[in-house]
């Protein structure tokens, strides 16, 4: 598990995509074949074109977002214009770990990862809500 050093002011872009690596590595070999097939992007904030699409005006209500057509949905036959991704938004999710106080930030991490690979693999929010009640 990654380790944040003690004179670390806040952990970075690249931690924070580090972390999100072991998440993948550490899926059971089925899902982290297919997460290995995701571009990870990790960024401060949503771009303002997606808060915008989602009509999203807080930047810090957004902590992460699988972009893409999930599994259940792709055919051999629809050509793959671009590679599906999954996006990890630093801030939020630093905000949401330090308001929770009572899960790692490697676990929040992880946590926001399966998270948007579950869509990935086409469950609904209300499918993922029902096998992890995480929010509650």
């Amino acid at each position: 598990m990654t380790m944040i050093a003690p004179t670390a002011i806040a952990p970075d872009l690249s931690l924070i995509e580090q972390m999100a690596h072991e998440a993948v590595v550490s899926l059971p070999l089925p899902y982290r074949a297919a997460a290995s097939q995701i571009v990870l992007r990790i960024e401060d904030f949503a771009p303002q074109d997606i808060l915008d699409a989602m009509n999203l005006q807080d930047p810090f209500a957004l902590t992460g977002l699988y972009e893409g057509v999930p599994l259940t949905e792709k055919s051999v036959m629809d050509p793959s214009f671009q590679p599906d991704v999954i996006w990890l938004f630093r801030r939020p999710i630093l905000d949401e770990w330090a308001e929770r106080g009572t899960v790692s930030l490697q676990e929040l991490v992880t946590h926001v990862l399966v998270h948007e690979l579950a869509h990935h693999f086409g469950w609904t929010d209300e499918d993922i809500a029902r096998i992890d009640p995480w929010w509650e």
